[in-house]
């Protein structure tokens, strides 16, 4: 007789969850109706971090793809108005990817959908595990040993 594998099945309920978490998460945006994919919302939510527009080669990095993957994502977010390629004021043969004031309204419509979606998701929650859960991811995140009490 085999004895049970823990982490294995950890490791499945984490995939399984996060299988659950894209299939909602992709039904809200497309309720939404915006016109953008999963991986279009997340180059525009890492867009919206940077103090500054980057080149396509630092939201490659950012986001852990080739920067192929980012010209086939801003060719499509420049299309529908989303961004804008802008030359670097200091250097004109660097390219700039900027958020135009119709993805700044997107990304206030995605945020909405995301907020819709977790709301969906942690429902069968009370408030005390979302704070048990929040405090374990943050752990699994950070890559750190929880603190022992």
């Amino acid at each position: 007789m085999s004895t049970p594998d823990p982490d294995g099945l950890l490791a499945e309920q984490l995939l399984r969850f996060t299988r659950r978490v894209h299939r909602i998460q992709k039904r809200h945006l497309a309720q939404a109706d915006l016109g953008i994919t999963p991986a279009q919302s997340r180059l525009l939510r890492t867009l919206a971090h940077y103090s500054a527009p980057p080149r396509m080669a630092d939201l490659a990095e950012r986001l852990e793809v080739v920067p192929r993957a980012v010209t086939t994502l801003v060719d499509g977010l420049e299309a529908s108005g989303k961004v804008r390629r802008a030359p670097d004021p200091t250097n004109r043969r660097v390219i700039r990817i900027e958020l135009t004031d119709e993805g700044r309204t997107a990304l206030r419509e995605l945020r909405g959908a995301r907020r819709s979606a977790a709301r969906e998701i942690l429902a069968p929650l009370t408030d005390e595990q979302r704070e048990l859960l929040g405090d374990l991811l943050d752990t699994l995140i950070d890559g750190a040993a929880a603190p022992h009490c």
